[in-house]
């Protein structure tokens, strides 16, 4: 039988892979994963208590907040808080950056991106969520609050991003630009255990995600790729969350969409709370990660904090046919190619 790897363990062993290596991102990942474990505590047992429904608000994004949707979003900004390794941060829920207070003479050196509880409606019918996170270094000065400069950064400046999925069991996938593992949560002992290491997207799937009830309110190059998909027997599935049809895909391959429509021209999805983490996920596994126009999604320059913009991520050999669509049928020329 091989050793428990505990996530904290695994961290420390992995620092020197970090760009800096002197123990900021370290107590920054692991004040996320005690965020995640209390989290998960509450997602469990949210049909036993008050927690359940609509909070009664709208977020910074335009979307109906769940109660737990907040519960989560304070959970995380209080455990960032811990370290004194993170001067501020950015949440879906919130309208505007959070600056962190230094913790004694540290000169704090991260912000924070963060989608508290992706898929939050589905809790109420006990189906999967999941919490995205993205990791910045601060361009202001560190002797300084963080500026909104901090975080409207590209996603190829990300220096570790990953999400939690309070699933069947609740795995924490991260990475630091060194691969993607993943972390069971071992109830009886409280930890977060190493289960997938090294984990590498298949270059082809059987599966493919897309919110099929808009399908009439695609763009044409879009419709035309979902026949295909259909045409090979692929096997649609989608969750409503888009953590849990991301987690499925990295660990069985697909491919997940997420296009324009009449209602969001330009995607619905954020790009600094979902799409930028995500697909440095998934591209540092294998894969590849584009909006509609083809251009990569970690390139694209943010210029708000609630962004939106489409996606099309999965598996690399799927992502190609799908540009494919896009240049054979898109009215709208995609971006040059650099």
């Amino acid at each position: 039988m091989s050793r428990i790897i505990t996530l904290d363990e695994f961290i420390i062993r992995r620092q020197k892979d970090f760009a800096y290596a002197s123990g900021e991102l370290t107590g920054l990942l692991r004040d996320i994963g005690v965020a995640a474990k209390i989290v998960n505590r509450e997602v469990n047992k949210a049909g036993l208590v008050n927690i359940l429904g609509v909070h009664g608000l709208e977020n910074a994004s335009g979307d109906e907040v769940q109660k737990l949707d907040m519960y989560a979003n304070q959970k995380l900004i209080d455990c960032l808080k811990n370290s004194g390794e993170c001067c501020g941060v950015a949440s879906e829920e919130n309208e505007d950056i959070i600056q962190v207070p230094a913790i004694a003479s540290k000169n704090a050196k991260y912000v924070v991106v963060f989608d508290p509880l992706d898929g939050s409606s589905n809790i109420d019918v006990n189906v999967s969520v999941g919490t995205i996170f993205g990791i910045y270094r601060r361009k202001s000065d560190e002797k300084g609050p963080c500026t909104m400069e901090d975080f409207l950064q590209k996603g190829t400046e990300l220096v570790a991003a990953g999400y939690v999925i309070y699933g069947t069991s609740t795995i924490l996938v991260y990475t630091t630009g060194r691969g993607v593992n993943g972390f069971t949560l071992d109830p009886s002992i409280g930890e977060f255990c190493l289960s997938h290491t090294d984990i590498k997207i298949p270059d082809r799937g059987q599966y493919y995600s897309v919110n099929q009830g808009y399908y009439l309110k695609f763009d044409v190059e879009m419709r035309r790729y979902i026949d295909y998909c259909s045409d090979l027997n692929l096997r649609l599935r989608y969750i409503g969350s888009m953590v849990s049809d991301i987690h499925r895909i990295l660990l069985q391959g697909g491919i997940f969409l997420y296009p324009n429509t009449r209602k969001y021209p330009k995607g619905k999805l954020r790009l600094l709370y979902e799409c930028n983490p995500l697909a440095f996920v998934v591209e540092q596994a294998g894969g590849k990660a584009y909006n509609n126009q083809l251009g990569r999604i970690m390139e694209v320059q943010p210029h708000e904090l609630h962004q939106r913009s489409t996606i099309v991520i999965g598996s690399p050999g799927m992502v190609d046919e799908m540009k494919e669509f896009v240049e054979r049928y898109s009215a709208v020329p995609a971006m040059p190619k650099k």
